[in-house]
């Protein structure tokens, strides 16, 4: 028995969100399957395989309920550049309507996937806002009649995010007459009409003009070294977007002056809060690391806590499951046995800075409960920036490492605990002493072992703070 042919549903634009709909709605009330749809977008107004009308089915009689948030979730995800982004949407609407709990489960493969669409998509249209730089130009026209000043910018988005930016602009720049060029689509306002025209090439837009050097002295006088942080810059201004900027040439100076003053503050021994940089900051910046995946299904970024100047720093494996419910390091079954052998050693935790070598949770599902899982090679080695920064801010006297990954995280070093135990190891900030980690002592099966160890571990935290004074 043959199949039935597919239908094929033309869409006027690579971003017709009301056609999609409207389309998805009669399928879905007819009960058309994902797979028996074919869906296409025309790539221009001459694409005139367009023309011709949707063979699709009656409008339905009865209204189709969705969940609420899927509206908005698809409208976003629809302008994404994924060829299959409308099968994918029409799929998950198939889905949705069966089982309407289905987009709380941010686990599902095509949710995620969608919802990763949607916020790429969102991510686009902030720079697109962010990163428009328009540039004066006369309009010439007939001889003898006046011309005019309009306002011409160049920008390559990712996504189909034209016509959706558009209206930002409108409101932003009502007053003035300008034109955003793409190569995809450009859109012109002359005050009072949004018009559209086809791609552009970047040849066509102006390279500069008059207004850009006062525009560079106004950024150069904003810069403040004190607050920079290259890493959080360009993540939120991306390398790609520097060449349509007139500010991005003054980039490379400013932040090797901020360095260079940097440099010199450090050799000065200046305290990091007269540096302008804190450990506050750099959590803040830490909770948008997307260095490996272990963010993933997490609460956050779990980063290290203490004073700011504290002698003694003490770097752990990981968070587990209570750290990473609390955002504190060592507040788990772990933390409760570092905090008694912490006491029995004579350290006050407060003095501490502590912290751990991973700053998210990794895990296994099983059933509901989150089972730790060890951290490989590469997601320490992606975490090591987060720990360097912590230990050149804090400086501390001595890092005491509790269990091989700390050790890892620390020097870059594989690490034998048993081995290195009890011999101090001479780190570029200061001494370095190793020891179990808690969560070791308490796998440990035999008690006389774990009693051993749990003596161990409070002799080199004595060891520690002994050391930590001697400076």
């Amino acid at each position: 028995m043959r199949a039935a042919p597919a239908r094929v549903v033309r869409l006027a634009a690579e971003d017709d969100w009301d056609g999609w709909r409207d389309a998805a709605r009669r399928l879905l009330a007819a009960r058309v399957a994902p797979d028996a749809i074919v869906w296409q977008a025309r790539e221009s107004a001459d694409d005139l395989f367009a023309a011709g009308g949707n063979d699709l089915p009656p409008e339905p009689q009865l209204e189709l309920r969705v969940p609420r948030a899927f509206p908005a979730l698809a409208k976003s995800a629809l302008l994404h550049k994924d060829s299959e982004r409308f099968a994918l949407l029409y799929r998950l609407l198939w889905q949705v309507t069966e089982h309407p709990g289905l987009l709380n489960d941010h686990a599902d493969p095509l949710v995620r996937r969608v919802e990763l669409m949607a916020k790429a998509v969102r991510r686009d249209i902030h720079k697109m806002h962010a990163f428009v730089r328009f540039r004066e130009v006369e309009v010439l026209v007939e001889e003898g009649a006046e011309g005019h000043t309009r306002f011409v910018a160049w920008f390559e988005p990712e996504h189909h995010i034209i016509r959706a930016t558009a209206g930002f602009f409108v409101r932003r720049f009502a007053q003035m007459a300008w034109s955003i060029l793409t190569p995809e689509l450009s859109v012109h306002w002359d005050g009072e009409v949004l018009s559209e025209s086809i791609g552009a090439d970047r040849s066509q837009a102006p390279s500069g003009d008059p207004l850009e050097d006062m525009w560079k002295a106004y950024y150069a006088a904003i810069f403040n070294p004190a607050r920079l942080k290259i890493g959080a810059m360009t993540k939120e201004m991306p390398r790609k977007y520097w060449k349509n900027l007139p500010e991005a040439q003054l980039i490379a100076p400013l932040i090797a002056g901020a360095q260079a003053r940097e440099a010199t503050m450090v050799a000065q021994h200046v305290a990091p809060d007269e540096r302008g940089i804190s450990l506050q900051g750099l959590a803040e910046e830490a909770q948008e690391c997307r260095r490996c995946p272990l963010w993933k299904g997490t609460n956050g970024c779990v980063f290290g806590e203490g004073p700011g100047d504290a002698k003694l720093m003490i770097v752990g494996e990981q968070p587990g499951d209570e750290e990473d419910k609390a955002h504190r390091p060592f507040v788990g079954p772990a933390g409760g046995v570092l905090d008694r052998a912490l006491t029995q050693a004579g350290v006050e935790r407060s003095a501490v800075y502590l912290t751990n070598a991973v700053k998210h949770f990794k895990f296994e599902m099983r059933g509901k409960r989150r089972i730790h899982q060890k951290p490989d090679t590469s997601e320490i080695e992606a975490c090591r920036w987060w720990l360097d920064q912590e230990i050149r801010l804090v400086r501390p006297r001595t890092v005491l490492m509790l269990g091989a990954t700390a050790v890892r995280g620390v020097t870059g070093k594989a690490a034998t605990i048993g081995k290195m135990r009890g011999s101090p190891l001479h780190l570029p900030q200061g001494d370095g002493l190793v020891t179990w980690h808690p969560s070791y002592i308490l796998r440990l099966p035999d008690k006389d072992a774990a009693d051993r160890a749990y003596g161990n571990l409070v002799e080199d935290l004595s060891l520690a703070l002994e050391k930590s004074r001697e400076h």
